[in-house]
């Protein structure tokens, strides 16, 4: 009976087979960088290429020591290192101790080239892109059916505005028939009369995004009227289309939240001047309300009736102050009367009786000042204080 092996066993053996071949123990192999992947552990894997076949490659963190660069997409280079099985897999590989450089790569290359070109025929220059509207209706994505960049975008695009009308353009974005297809979507979606237009693709290595590196689709977003945000790949990844597009945005995530406004703080702004309206009419009002009440002071001020009660008021102030002021007046003559009476009351020759003297006179009424104006024998009248004496002159002496 024929012998029956594990897999291990058939695994181990191969193993065995690599491990005996002197000129796979050490092997330099050249071909272009593909599929590069940095691991958080410090590995590197990525893919060594040529026209027409591929070969696994991992260098171990412990031998990234003479790595003097970044290995990326595109590089060609020449890879030392030894090929062995892994043996849960049964995938052989070339694990590297070595790498340098060998030429920027053929695809590298070509795209430098084509940069160059486009950029000397000003498909690159700032003055021929095209605003991004900030309010559109409708979106046009170009991009294929299925995968996460679809999604995404329909998914942010939404949520921004619910009201937003998407227009998917199923193109394919990879292989030779890609380019056509992608520009035949850019122009299909112009016809329909977008507002604005995505054009992009998820993340993938450099092959897989080759299409948007093409003379024909950059023409097409260059020539396209509508605006146009590029979505190629992941915010690494950098395709030509990303330096003809009106925009470039990182993810097609970022693309959709580009694109499309935030329909929450619109309402939240309008609520914000709608609030900010109401305060501004309030003191408008306030100020205006004042202002009446101002002038309707004024009008009343100003209005025959008041003037007629502000002159009565007028007048009884002035006749009061009239009425003061005669008081004062008449207090004053009273005082002045009482002086003047006590003056003459000082001066009264009744005054001077009721002090002993008596006024002396002739019949005739003649007061008799000297004894020269009087002689013996004549008569006198002597007044005092409670009547009058008639009297004889017996005899006048000389003082």
């Amino acid at each position: 009976m024929q012998n029956v092996y594990t897999v291990e066993q058939i695994n181990r053996y191969i193993k065995n087979m690599f491990t005996q071949d002197y000129l796979l123990r050490s092997v330099s192999i050249s071909g272009e960088v593909s599929n590069c992947k940095y691991h958080s552990s410090g590995h590197i894997y990525f893919t060594l290429k040529d026209q027409k076949s591929t070969l696994s490659c991992v260098m171990f963190a412990t031998n990234r020591a003479g790595l003097n660069f970044t290995l990326a997409e595109g590089q060609q280079v020449v890879v030392e290192g030894s090929i062995d099985l892994y043996e849960r897999d049964g995938k052989y590989q070339l694990y590297a101790r070595k790498i340098k450089k060998d030429g920027a790569g053929a695809l590298f290359e070509q795209f430098e080239r084509l940069k160059a070109e486009l950029l000397e025929r000003g498909l690159f220059a700032e003055e021929y892109k095209q605003t991004i509207p900030k309010y559109i209706k409708t979106l046009g994505v170009v991009t294929a059916s299925t995968g996460a960049a679809i999604r995404d975008i329909i998914q942010i695009a939404q949520r921004r505005n619910p009201y937003i009308r998407i227009i998917l353009y199923p193109a394919i974005v990879q292989g030779e028939a890609a380019p056509f297809s992608i520009v035949q979507g850019i122009r299909a979606l112009e016809a329909l009369g977008v507002d604005t237009m995505i054009v992009g693709r998820g993340g993938g290595s450099i092959e897989d995004l080759w299409a948007f590196n093409t003379e024909e689709v950059a023409q097409a977003v260059f020539d396209c009227s509508v605006p146009i945000i590029s979505a190629v790949g992941h915010e690494t990844d950098t395709t030509i289309i990303d330096f003809v597009s009106d925009l470039r945005a990182p993810t097609p995530s970022a693309a959709a939240e580009l694109a499309v406004y935030d329909v929450r703080q619109l309402l939240l702004m309008l609520e914000q001047q709608k609030r900010q309206l109401g305060q501004m009419m309030e003191r408008k009002l306030s100020i205006l309300k004042l202002q009446l009440q101002q002038k309707n002071v004024r009008l009343q001020a100003l209005s025959p009736e008041s003037r007629i009660r502000d002159k009565r008021f007028l007048c009884i102030r002035m006749e009061e102050m009239l009425q003061e002021q005669m008081k004062k007046i008449l207090e004053y003559k009273k005082y002045q009367l009482r002086i003047q009476m006590e003056r003459l009351e000082g001066a009264s020759p009744l005054q001077k009786l009721k002090q002993g003297y008596a006024y002396v006179s002739s019949p005739e009424g003649k007061n008799i000042k000297s004894i020269h104006q009087t002689g013996k024998g004549q008569q006198l009248e002597l007044f005092v204080t409670d009547g009058k004496i008639t009297a004889e002159v017996l005899e006048t002496t000389e003082a």
